[in-house]
């Protein structure tokens, strides 16, 4: 029995995820983070810093940087100076700051949809034009598909003039990629050539499944601004931990201004703690046995679906913990079907209206089997109902 089978009672303790609802009888399997408890070496070091009993505010030491830099290097292969780094509270505060310092209000910034729904509205919080430049949908069979780049669309865009940044998303939740060196490469001389700023969100940095890698966006374009945090791998998103790596200091400069303004320029005790703790080879190896749980909750996910619904095939997985599921052929819009879900089924998704998609709907697989069997067992007892309506 894995350890990550436990069951953690999460319902009654001020979890967004479970508590968001007062059905007491929904499975969620929406919002973003992991139903598993922390490493034990994050634990350890949490409980070691409540020991202490004051959390008064936070000086960032030089082991802070050493753990972070140590880290990428090693595991990546992705050299970041300590001179580059802003820390703030959270990836999205942080992409809220950047675009506040390399963007006017009126410009337009590029995503890539269906796209994670907070790039919107950081978009729309600074003033700026959403500016869409769909993937392309790929068949790999009856039941799977995958996402590509539109690089001529991108270069269309990249070229207008009032486009000025464009939000990556490395990996890209939802459409579960883990972008090749080639692809980004090709972005990069794209923005390069039409003077358009690359940010990237690399947050599910640590979750690419067997086969796939992760590359830094920073290993391709030195002058990138990326977004970096160990809150979903470590599933620490509560802690309130991020850093933005900027090398070029002018850009910097004004990013750093944008923290203080936007004011999350401070971060709290724990969750310093826990990204030191984190970012040791104790963290790698608990790290390393979730993503082989994570994988094998794909593959029963992606056989469970394949079997039960042959119609709605399901983007191939190459990184994050989150599946997306065309369910367009049951002719429901998403979001009424997520509804559905919600009253009828008592499943939490999240639908891809959301993502600035229709017809699809994103899982959450990051939970013990028996609450991912239950939940999938429960869309596909609705689905069946469903038809026998028709």
């Amino acid at each position: 029995m894995s350890i990550f089978d436990e069951i953690v009672p999460r319902r009654g303790t001020g979890s967004y995820k479970w508590d968001s609802s007062a059905d007491a009888d929904i499975v969620p399997l929406w919002v973003a983070d992991m139903d598993f408890r922390a490493a034990p070496v994050i634990l350890s070091a949490l409980r070691r810093r409540v020991k202490h009993g004051v959390f008064g505010y936070t000086l960032v030491g030089d082991d802070y940087y050493k753990a972070l830099t140590g880290w990428f290097k090693k595991r990546h292969g992705y050299e970041i100076k300590r001179e580059d780094v802003i820390y703030t509270s959270g990836v999205v505060p942080a992409i809220s700051a950047i675009l506040k310092g390399l963007t006017k209000p009126g410009d337009g910034v590029i995503v890539q949809t269906p796209v994670y729904n907070c790039f919107f509205s950081s978009i729309r919080n600074n003033g700026c034009v959403i500016v869409e430049n769909p993937l392309k949908r790929v068949a790999i069979s009856s039941s799977e598909f995958t996402y590509e780049m539109d690089f001529d669309g991108l270069q269309e865009v990249a070229s207008r003039d009032d486009v000025k940044v464009l939000l990556l998303c490395n990996p890209h939740n939802p459409a579960g990629r883990a972008w090749t060196r080639d692809e980004l490469v090709k972005v990069s001389e794209i923005c390069r050539r039409n003077g358009v700023k690359v940010v990237s969100d690399e947050i599910h940095c640590e979750l690419t499944m067997p086969g796939y890698a992760y590359v830094p966006y920073g290993t391709v374009d030195a002058d990138a601004t990326v977004c970096v945090s160990p809150s979903k791998g470590f599933n620490i998103a509560g802690l309130q931990i991020a850093n933005i790596v900027c090398p070029d200091s002018e850009i910097r400069a004004l990013v750093d201004r944008a923290i203080n303004i936007n004011e999350v320029c401070d971060v709290n005790p724990f969750g310093v703690a826990a990204l030191k703790a984190a970012y040791t080879d104790a963290g790698a190896e608990w790290l390393d046995e979730l993503r082989s749980y994570l994988w094998q909750n794909y593959i029963f996910t992606r056989s469970f679906l394949a079997e039960h619904l042959p119609d709605c095939p399901m983007a191939r997985l190459e990184a994050t913990y989150l599946p997306w599921l065309d369910v367009s052929a049951l002719g429901i819009p998403a979001e009424e079907l997520e509804e559905m879900l919600k009253t009828e089924a008592k499943v939490w998704v999240n639908c891809g209206e959301m993502y600035g998609v229709g017809g699809y709907i994103r899982l959450n697989i990051a939970c013990p089997r028996q609450l991912l069997v239950e939940g999938l067992e429960r869309i596909v007892k609705f689905v069946s109902k469903l038809e026998r309506r028709k």
